[in-house]
Order: structure tokens, then sequence, then C-alpha cells
């Protein structure tokens, strides 16, 4: 078991020595991760000092305008993850197809699917931001196609993300709990600072965007209302709420506290088509291994978001995550209403 203070580097060596058949490349991809997340780390926080605040010009695949740091930290993912060979292809939100290792380049035994910097409407204000990273075993005998990364989210060996705030940290999960590591930029490591991370069963938070109520599903007003009336209604407790508009903020701010972080379909969504406002393949999903992992659950509303299988690259579902009787009450009152309709 490694102890507070350890380096990334030797916890995933230890990892490494648990699989006598290991050879090496895990240890190599998550390298490769890190090194990823120093360098986005390192734009962030010099941000107007170099010139990377601001928009782009241009829009990613679905027609989100992308910002300098968007595009800049697609690009440093995208080196970091191809030049080792220990990946076999990429899927980012800023590109439409998967990401191929050049001719020639070598191919490794895993699939990588990130959101290299979420919340990135975030950055002109200096709120926190982040990357998230999913980890999938590629097929060994052939190049990956579309249909290796359209698998449910329990096909997962590893997640993590990286959050980019007054301290650097990576939050990672190999399968069997939740370690936080933290940035030290004197020595250019991250060391271990949290282990077995856990998220409370009850909450007292939650958080939501209220400025869509008028378009909310019946199930979900329920829930919020009930959360408003706090000591004097049903739930018999007050609540706080919280919006940060940063996935990665939102989750991590759970797994130090606890509480619950939703974003639900609505009619605007269903009216311009979508099924959900987040992506499952590299946002939901990783998400979901690490709260899971950390005793937390996730729901879609209506079944647990690690056993939906995407459809595409960039699928939206709703999401409903972290304390765990939260989350069923969420689903009781979606079948509830599923039931009376």
């Amino acid at each position: 078991m490694a102890h507070i203070g350890t380096t990334l580097t030797t916890f995933v060596q230890q990892e490494q020595r648990l699989h006598p058949t290991a050879r090496g490349t895990f240890t190599g991809l998550l390298t490769d991760i890190a090194l990823a997340c120093k360098k986005v780390a390192s734009l962030v926080h010099r941000g107007a000092l170099v010139d990377v605040i601001g928009r782009h010009g241009g829009s990613n695949n679905q027609g989100e305008a992308q910002e300098k740091l968007d595009v800049l930290a697609d690009a440093i993912f995208r080196e970091c993850l191809l030049r080792n060979g220990n990946t076999a292809a990429l899927a980012s939100e800023e590109h439409e197809h998967l990401i191929h290792p050049d001719p020639g380049q070598p191919r490794g035994p895993y699939l990588v699917a990130y959101d290299p910097l979420d919340g990135s409407s975030n950055i002109d204000v200096n709120v926190t931001v982040g990357s998230i990273i999913s980890v999938r075993p590629a097929p060994v005998d052939r190049t990956p196609t579309l249909a290796d990364f359209l698998q449910p989210g329990t096909s997962q060996v590893a997640a993590a993300y990286c959050l980019y705030g007054p301290s650097t940290q990576l939050v990672l999960t190999l399968g069997s709990g939740v370690h936080v590591f933290t940035l030290d930029p004197d020595i250019g490591e991250f060391i271990l600072t949290r282990t077995n991370a856990q998220i409370p069963a009850e909450a007292r938070e939650f958080a939501i965007n209220t400025s869509n109520r008028r378009r909310w599903d019946p199930a979900v007003r329920r829930w919020y209302d009930e959360c408003l009336l706090g000591a004097e209604g049903p739930r018999g407790r007050d609540f706080n709420m919280r919006w940060i508009a940063s996935l990665v903020a939102e989750v991590h701010r759970i797994l130090t506290r606890g509480g619950v972080f939703t974003y639900p379909v609505d009619a605007r969504l269903r009216a311009q088509g979508r099924t959900g406002r987040l992506r499952l393949l590299y946002e939901l999903a990783p998400m979901a291994l690490l709260v899971e992992q950390a005793g937390g659950a996730v729901s879609t509303g209506e079944r647990r978001l690690m056993e939906v299988c995407p459809t595409s690259l960039h699928d939206r579902v709703p999401v409903f995550l972290g304390a765990s009787t939260e989350v069923a009450l969420i689903e009781a009152y979606h079948r509830e209403a599923a039931t009376s309709a």
C-alpha cells in the first residue's frame, strides 16, 4: 500500500509489481498522461503572461467556440500520448474522428479518450478548469476502429482527471480506489496527498444550473424543490447549492466534501435534438468510474451510467452523480414519474 508522500512514479511502479506479467506499457502510459497534465498546468497558470487567454477563433466538431487553451491543451495531449508507443488510438472532444499514430509509429495496447480542457468557459475569469482521461484496452491483432471505443464505462481499466486550481492535482483510479496526487512545482513531481477517497452516502450540497428549472422534467423539479424546502420540508435537512460550470471542479468538490452534481436533459436540449449536455465517452464515463470507486453512484436518472453504451464518439447523456442515497432518490422520482405518466 502506497503511503502519503509517495511520488506518482513510485506509486505506479508499485502497482506494476502486483502484476507479474506486466511489461511496463501501462506505467509508460501513466507517465505520458502525467507529463501532458504538467504541460497544460504550466500554460493555465501562466495564462495571460504567455497570451493563451481568449478565443481561438475556430470551433470544434460540435460547433462550440474554442478557446486558445482548448487547442493548445489538445495538441499537448495528442503529442504526449502518441510519441512513446503506449497507445493504439485516441478520441478527443476537439476532434470529430479517431486519432491514430502516424504510419511507422509504434502502437500500444491502450485506447485513450480525453477532454483536454474541461470547463474552458471559465478560463477568462480565472476559475478552475481541468483535463479528463479514460483508458480502455485496445485490440491486440488489428488497428482500432470506432467500435472499439463505443463500449460502456465498465470496459475502462483506468480513469483520471487533472485539476488546475490553486494547486494542480491528479486524481486517479486503476480500479482499486481513488488516489489524489498534488504537483510539487519545485521538483516537478506528483506526490500522493490523499489515498482511498470516499464520498459520504448522505449529501448536504447539490449542484445544478437553476436557470433551466422551467425546462426540467417533473422528477427533477420535485427533487430540487424538496431540497430548497430544507429542514422544514420532506427532506428534513438544509442544503447548500453550488454551481461552477466545470465538471472537474464539481466532481473534485464532491470527492473532497461530499454532495451531488446534476445535469439533467431538459426541454431545450430535446428541442435541439440532444439527449443530454455532457459527453458520455470522455467526460462522464471516466468520472463515473472515479465516483463509483469512491463509494458514490452515477446515473442517467433511469439507469447506471457506467452500463450505457455510446453510439458515437460525442454522445451526450443526462447525469446525476455523487452521494449514493441522493442518486437513488432521484432515480426513484424518475420511476414514479414514468409510472404516473
